[in-house]
């Protein structure tokens, strides 16, 4: 947690057109994605966003569908914050942090319709494929939700569906890929007074007034959504999105590299 002392040095900064990090407004840190890299799952990659790391990992299971959705798979998504990615972070039920991050990152997927669920029904109503998406966060230098999309749809993008005859799952064979068509990517714009800035560091991040996540895919709005207790104008909403859809471009090139790497 930054000192009140730091936290006005950073508003002041971003006022005068200036990044902690020498960053312009609308410029990402680095982004690093590698994929399979978790042997024991189904699906899975590693994103680094600047200092901020997390690793996703996809499991494919068998359970019961939605009443409201009998034909269709489900899709659920978990985030783990521990010490080990910031002693902020403590060990237990996951606090309200996480249960935004998994929540969000949840939302700009399935809004997208990237995934073909009705592709997952086995028996409708009464078995589907359930796809676990399991967020771990490394290390938090800010913008968790931006490195967890990103590594949930490169995750996704890798998954194989295990082989199912007989009742059981043999995880040693692999018979196809999940049904993924899309791709699409998250960009947060936070407001640290009346000024916007892409992709917030930690730093940022405690010295904002609010944030504005975008996930979009081929130029299309999917999912937008709000953080913080500030507010943003009609206009800063517009603008936001305009510098977000730029990054995202961005971003997607370096995921397509990563899965036909």
């Amino acid at each position: 947690m930054i000192t009140k002392i730091d936290r006005n040095y950073i508003r002041n900064l971003v006022k005068e057109g200036l990044r902690v990090d020498g960053r312009k407004f609308e410029e990402t840190r680095n982004l690093v994605v590698e994929v399979n890299t978790v042997s024991s799952a189904e699906g899975s990659a590693t994103v680094k966003l600047g200092d901020t790391e997390v690793i996703v990992g996809v499991k494919m299971e068998l359970g019961e569908p939605f009443p409201d959705t009998p034909d269709e798979g489900v899709m659920i998504v978990n985030a783990e914050l521990g010490p080990i990615a910031s002693p902020e972070f403590e060990t237990g039920r996951p606090g309200e942090e996480a249960v935004e991050l998994a929540r969000v990152v949840d939302r700009g997927i399935r809004e997208s319709k990237a995934i073909d669920f009705g592709k997952l029904c086995i028996e409708e109503g009464e078995k589907v494929w359930i796809c676990a998406i399991d967020i771990q966060v490394i290390n938090h230098d800010g913008n968790l939700i931006d490195a967890s999309g990103i590594g949930a749809i490169a995750a996704l993008l890798t998954t194989r569906i295990p082989e199912y005859r007989d009742g059981e799952i043999n995880r040693d064979k692999l018979v196809g890929k999940l049904p993924v068509s899309l791709i699409p990517i998250p960009c947060t714009v936070a407001k640290i007074g009346e000024k916007l800035v892409v992709d917030p560091s930690l730093e940022e991040e405690e010295s904002m007034n609010a944030r504005l996540t975008i996930t979009a895919f081929d130029g299309k709005l999917c999912a937008m959504q709000k953080g913080a207790s500030g507010s943003f104008t009609t206009d800063e909403v517009k603008k936001s999105i305009e510098m977000a859809l730029k990054s995202i471009e961005e971003r997607k090139k370096i995921v397509e590299k990563a899965i036909k790497s």
